[in-house]
C-alpha cells in the first residue's frame, strides 16, 4: 500500500468527517421538534416556537408566513414552506425600529405587532402597526428583500392588526382592531378605503363590527374574498381563552353576520385562533393560528378547514355544529412540490459571516456589541449597563433565541478574556423572571455566578451565588430545559465533567412573548477598553 496516499486519503476523509459533523450543528436539527411524522401526516403544532399572530399567503408553490416581532431586532420574521408543515426562517424585513432614539433602548411588549403579509402586482407587501405610532407598510419585490423602508400609512395611538384586501372592482380596502391600552377602547372592527396602491388611506372610516356584547377583545382580522363574500376571520375571547369568529357579508362595510368556527372543545390547545386562511395548488384549505403556552410564547399549529354553505368549518367538525375543533395529528397538505423535513435552525457554530436568522437583540442593535472574528468565534463584549440598572430586564445588548421546543438541552462553549472586576457572560433564560449562570471576574479571580430574579420589570435585585472558582479562561455552559419550562443550569471547565447548581429555574413569559434564552456580556464600570468572550458555538438537543 502507497502510505502516503492512505495518509492523505485518511486525512481527506477525517476533514470530510469533521465538515458532516460541523454542517449538522451548523444547519437546523429536525430532532430538537419536528411536526412532520414522516409518513404523510403531521402532528401540532407545526412550530412550537412563539411566532405569534401568523399571518400566511401562497405564491405559486411557495407559502410564506410573516409574525408579530415586538421589539426584537432584527423584526417581522419572514418564514417559507412548501408544505405548510415544515418551515424555515429565510429573512426578516426590518432591520431596525424607527424613531432609533426611541429603540435604542429596550422597549418590552412595543413595536411591532399583528403584520399581515399579501402578494399582489408582483410585489409583496406587509402591513404592521406599531400601537404606540400607527400603521406601517413595507413592500419588496423579492421575498428575501430589500423591503422598502417603512412607511406611515396613517398615525395614530391604538391601531392595530392591519390587513389589506384588493377587491375585484379594483379598489382597495384596509381593515384593522384597536387596542384599549392605547386607544381607550377596544373589541371593534374598522374599515377603511385605500388608494389602489395600498399606500395611503382615503374616505372615512367606518366600524363594521362590535364585539362587546357576544365577542369581546375581539382583534386580529384577516380579510378575504370569496362567491361574492367578504369574510373577516377574527379572534375574539381573549388570546388564551378565546375561540376563532368569522364574519360575512355582501358588502365590504357590511353588515356582517358571525359564525364561531373553532373553540378548543375537548382538546388541550387553549384559546386557539389569530391566523391565516391559505389555499394549496390542489385546492385545499387550511388555517394557520397559535396556541400561547405560556412560557413557550405562542406556538403555531396547523388546521384543516372545509367550507359548509359559505361558511368555514376549521379543524375536526364537531358533532351536530357548525364548527371545528383542533386536530392533533392529520395528513400533510397535499402540494406539487417535494418537501424535506426540516425546522427553524437553532444551534450555531458561529463560522458563517454572520450569525444565524434564530438570533435577536432586544434594541436596535450598535457596532460593538458582537463580531463575527476569522477563527470561528462569536465575540462579544463586556459593555457597561446604566447605573440605574438593578438587574438585566432593561439591557439592550442580550442575543437570544426563541425556545425550540418542550424539552430540549442547549449547550456552549466560551472563552472569557476579562480586564477588570466586574466583567461577566454567561447563558440565560430570559423573561419576566430570569435564570443567569455566567462567569464573573472580582477582586479575587473569576467565578463561576448563579442568579435568579423574580418580577424582573419591577427592578428587583437578583439573588446570586458565587459557585466556584475558576481554574481556566475557557468554560462550558449548560441548560436542560423539562416539561413546563423548568430549566436546569450546570458548567463545567473541562467540556465532559458538568456541575449542576441550584436551584432549579421555572421560566416565565416576557410582556407579550415567551421566555427566550440566549447569551450575556456586561461589565459594572465603563473604561476606554473592554473585556470580551470568544463564544465557539452553542448546540442543542432533544431530551
Amino acid at each position: 500500500m502507497n502510505c502516503k496516499r492512505f495518509f492523505t486519503s485518511s486525512i481527506l476523509l477525517s476533514g470530510i468527517f469533521l465538515l458532516i459533523i460541523m454542517e449538522t450543528f451548523a444547519q437546523d436539527d429536525p430532532k430538537v421538534w419536528s411536526a412532520d411524522n414522516g409518513d404523510g401526516s403531521f402532528t401540532n403544532p407545526v412550530l412550537h416556537l412563539d411566532y405569534s399572530d401568523p399571518d400566511a399567503i401562497r405564491v405559486g408553490n411557495d407559502f410564506y408566513m410573516v409574525a408579530s416581532s415586538f421589539n426584537a431586532i432584527p423584526g417581522l420574521p419572514i418564514l417559507h414552506s412548501s408544505d405548510l408543515v415544515n418551515w424555515s426562517l429565510i429573512a426578516y424585513a426590518l432591520p431596525r425600529q424607527t424613531p432609533a432614539a426611541i429603540f435604542e433602548k429596550v422597549q418590552h411588549g412595543k413595536g411591532v405587532w399583528a403584520p399581515s403579509i399579501r402578494f399582489h402586482n408582483d410585489e409583496f407587501y406587509i402591513y404592521f402597526p406599531d400601537p404606540d405610532q400607527g400603521i406601517f407598510l413595507t413592500k419588496a419585490k423579492d421575498i428575501r428583500g430589500p423591503w422598502s423602508a417603512p412607511l406611515l400609512i396613517q398615525a395614530g395611538k391604538g391601531l392595530i392588526d392591519p390587513c389589506p384586501l384588493w377587491d375585484t372592482n379594483g379598489k382597495a380596502y384596509l381593515v384593522h382592531a384597536f387596542a384599549g391600552s392605547r386607544a381607550g377602547f377596544k373589541s371593534i372592527i374598522a374599515m377603511q378605503e385605500m388608494t389602489p396602491s395600498g399606500d395611503s388611506l382615503i374616505g372615512e372610516k367606518r366600524m363594521v363590527y362590535d364585539g362587546h356584547q357576544v365577542d369581546p377583545t375581539i382583534e386580529g382580522p384577516k380579510i378575504y374574498k370569496r362567491n361574492n363574500y367578504y369574510y373577516i376571520f377574527a379572534p375574539a375571547g381573549g388570546v388564551s381563552t378565546g375561540w376563532q369568529l368569522v364574519l360575512r357579508s355582501r358588502n365590504i362595510y357590511g353588515p356582517y353576520e358571525r359564525q364561531v368556527v373553532m373553540v378548543q372543545g375537548n382538546t388541550s390547545v387553549n384559546g386557539p385562533h389569530q391566523g391565516a386562511w391559505v389555499n394549496t395548488v390542489n385546492g385545499e384549505d387550511w388555517f394557520l393560528h397559535f396556541q400561547d403556552k405560556d412560557a413557550y410564547g405562542r406556538i403555531v399549529h396547523l388546521q384543516p378547514m372545509i367550507w359548509k354553505n359559505d361558511w368555514p368549518i376549521i379543524g375536526s367538525p364537531m358533532k351536530n355544529d357548525s364548527k371545528g375543533e383542533p386536530v392533533l395529528r392529520y395528513k400533510k397538505p397535499g402540494t406539487k412540490v417535494a418537501s424535506k423535513i426540516s425546522a427553524i435552525p437553532v444551534s450555531d457554530e458561529f463560522n458563517e459571516s454572520s450569525v444565524g436568522l434564530q438570533w435577536q437583540w432586544q434594541a436596535n442593535p450598535q457596532y460593538g456589541w458582537a463580531f463575527r472574528t476569522s477563527e470561528g468565534y462569536l465575540r462579544m463584549f463586556c459593555l457597561a449597563a446604566e447605573d440605574s440598572m438593578k438587574n438585566y430586564w432593561p439591557i439592550p445588548n442580550l442575543l437570544l433565541q426563541k425556545l425550540p421546543a418542550e424539552k430540549f438541552t442547549a449547550t456552549t462553549r466560551m472563552e472569557c478574556k476579562f480586564l477588570k472586576p466586574g466583567d461577566r457572560a454567561g447563558l440565560i433564560m430570559f423573561g419576566l423572571d430570569y435564570a443567569l449562570i455566567s462567569a464573573v471576574k472580582t477582586d479575587s479571580g473569576t467565578f463561576i455566578s448563579y442568579q435568579q430574579c423574580v418580577n424582573a420589570e419591577k427592578n428587583t435585585n437578583p439573588r446570586e451565588t458565587l459557585v466556584k472558582k475558576l481554574q481556566s479562561t475557557t468554560v462550558w455552559f449548560r441548560m436542560n430545559v423539562d416539561t413546563g419550562a423548568i430549566c436546569k443550569f450546570s458548567f463545567s471547565e473541562d467540556g465532559i465533567n458538568f456541575m449542576e447548581v441550584s436551584p432549579e429555574f421555572t421560566a416565565r413569559p416576557g410582556k407579550w412573548v415567551g421566555a427566550k434564552l440566549g447569551f450575556l456580556c456586561t461589565t459594572a464600570t465603563r473604561s476606554n477598553d473592554a473585556g470580551f468572550i470568544n463564544i465557539d458555538w452553542i448546540r442543542f438537543i432533544k431530551n
